[in-house]
Formats: C-alpha cells, sequence, structure tokens
C-alpha cells in the first residue's frame, strides 16, 4: 500500500492503473547496458504523500509484467527519472554476483551447521570469486575481440564474430583445468576458444534483431 494523499491509499497496482494508464505516462528507456545489449523497458513513477518517496515502476516491454521500486530520495539528493532509473538498473550487477557464486563457486554448496563453519566457507568462496573477478577485469581489454555491434537491421554478418573477453566462468575453468588437469591442455583451450566465439556470433545477432524493435509504449 502507498499513501498518495493524506486519506488516499491505493495498492502499487491500482496506482498504475488510475494514475499511469489514463494519463499514458509510460516512457520507453533502458535500465543499463547488459551482455546483449540495452535493457529496455517502460517506466512511470508515482509520487507520494511524502516529498521524499516515490513508487517507480517498470513495465515488460513484450509481457506487459509490471515490477515496482519503492524509491528514498535523501534530502539534497538530484531527483530525475533518469537517476532512479539508473539506480533501479544496479540490481542486477548484485543478482548476478549472488548466481555466479552460486553457479561457479559453491556459495549455497555448505551444510556446516556452526556459525565459524558457515563464515569461513562464505569468505573462501568470495575469495575465490574476487580473484577471478579482479583477473577478468584485468584481462578484459586484451582478450575482447568481438566484431563492432551492428548498427543496421539488414547488416549482414562478419565473416569473423571474434570472441568475447574471457568471463569469470572461464577462468575458474581454466583454473580448475590447470589444477586438476582432467584433459589435456589443448582440450579445455579448444573448448574455451569455441565457447567465447559462439557467445560472441549470438550478441551480434541478439543485437542486430533488437534494432528491428520499435519501443513506442501504447497504454
Amino acid at each position: 500500500m502507498i499513501t498518495l494523499a493524506p486519506g488516499t491509499k491505493l495498492t502499487c497496482a491500482e496506482a498504475v492503473t488510475c494514475l499511469v494508464n489514463r494519463s499514458r505516462r509510460w516512457e520507453a528507456r533502458s535500465a543499463g547496458t547488459g551482455s546483449k545489449g540495452e535493457r529496455w523497458y517502460g517506466w512511470a513513477w508515482i509520487a507520494t504523500a511524502s516529498p521524499r518517496h516515490y513508487l517507480l515502476v517498470r513495465r515488460h516491454l513484450r509481457t506487459g509484467e509490471l515490477a515496482f521500486h519503492y524509491c528514498f530520495v535523501p534530502e539534497g539528493q538530484l531527483l530525475t527519472k533518469t537517476r532512479l532509473i539508473r539506480a533501479a538498473g544496479l540490481r542486477w550487477p548484485v543478482e548476478e554476483d549472488f548466481r555466479t557464486g552460486k553457479d561457479q563457486f559453491g556459495l549455497d554448496q555448505c551444510q556446516a551447521r556452526l556459525y565459524t563453519a558457515i563464515q569461513r566457507h562464505i569468505v573462501l568462496v568470495m575469495a575465490a570469486l574476487a580473484i577471478c573477478a579482479i583477473t577478468a577485469a584485468k584481462v578484459k581489454d586484451r582478450t575482447d575481440t568481438q566484431a563492432p555491434a551492428p548498427v543496421a537491421p539488414d547488416q549482414p554478418p562478419p565473416a569473423d564474430p571474434g570472441k568475447i573477453p574471457l568471463t569469470i566462468p572461464e577462468i575458474r575453468r581454466l583454473l580448475a583445468s590447470r589444477l586438476t588437469r582432467p584433459r589435456p591442455p589443448s582440450h579445455t583451450d579448444h573448448w574455451l576458444s569455441w565457447r567465447r566465439r559462439h557467445q560472441a556470433r549470438s550478441r551480434w545477432f541478439h543485437k542486430r534483431a533488437r534494432l528491428n524493435r520499435t519501443y513506442a509504449l501504447v497504454s
């Protein structure tokens, strides 16, 4: 429930129906750049009874699914829709960190019951993740050989898509292969090169497909 004015309380969905859809206040904007390009959504914001609180609404362009962000703007801080959208978009890096920690380093694969043991597991996992993340950041410019992004929806694909930069999962696989050596190094290097080239090609076609879309919103 949000309070729009003294004595006026609505749910978030009711506020969107009454105040946004009728006045056509949706605006298509990007929430930031992802691995496959810009993250486009429809956005609207609603002022509440508090001068420091706003309801930011995100709408999926294809399905119309809504997500709500209850925003607090400290006194003296610049208040613009662009800034609120940028802050909402920062949620993805946090989620990606948790997902990578769980999928690649076993952050959620601990059966310890004592507080000290749990803390040790978390510290070791986060230290391993930090090492791989720092390595990926340092070698990004040297390992990124992707072809230039498309600029037209009918642009032909490049003959060589290049390779995406080394990612945290790939660096983890390289370190694991060098430590355990379950297969010959040439086998690991071959599949590493194949995956990076395949992902570069997929990203290029995904970005070209996005150029065919229009992001005009109709209430």
